[in-house]
């Protein structure tokens, strides 16, 4: 009894980290950047590619030109995304972008009850509205 006891928590081990291993990464989309009076704001659209709902609870990002720092900064999330569905977050930016810049990040997010994070990227146009 107690090596069927192992030999089930062993299973079950390898399947929760073959779970882990197969994790799609949500994927973010600019949508627009709007003029506030203190700061922009970019507009990112989050998709959540997996079979499963997940609940974002931070964003570390990086607005950058080339090498060069734009702006940057942490937001804190307690936002649902459900399985194949897509929500809108809103990233404040220092400055206004007058050149393509790249968004990069660390965005984490918990799917049934393991925190995960994931290194996601997306392009902001200047103007984009």
């Amino acid at each position: 009894m107690a090596r069927s006891l192992v030999v089930s928590l062993i299973s079950a081990l390898i399947l929760a980290f073959a779970g882990c291993a197969t994790a799609r990464s949500p994927e973010l989309r600019v949508l627009g950047v709007h003029e506030a009076p203190r700061h922009e704001v970019v507009f990112v659209q989050v998709t959540n590619p997996a079979n499963r709902p997940m609940q974002l609870t931070k964003l570390e990002y990086r607005f950058a030109a080339g090498s060069e720092t734009i702006s940057q900064g942490a937001l804190d999330l307690a936002r649902d995304v459900p399985a194949g569905e897509a929500i809108v977050v809103e990233i404040p930016m220092d400055v206004a972008p007058r050149e393509p810049l790249t968004l990069r990040g660390k965005l984490t997010a918990v799917t049934d009850q393991i925190v995960r994070s994931f290194n996601v990227s997306a392009e902001v146009q200047p103007g984009a509205k």
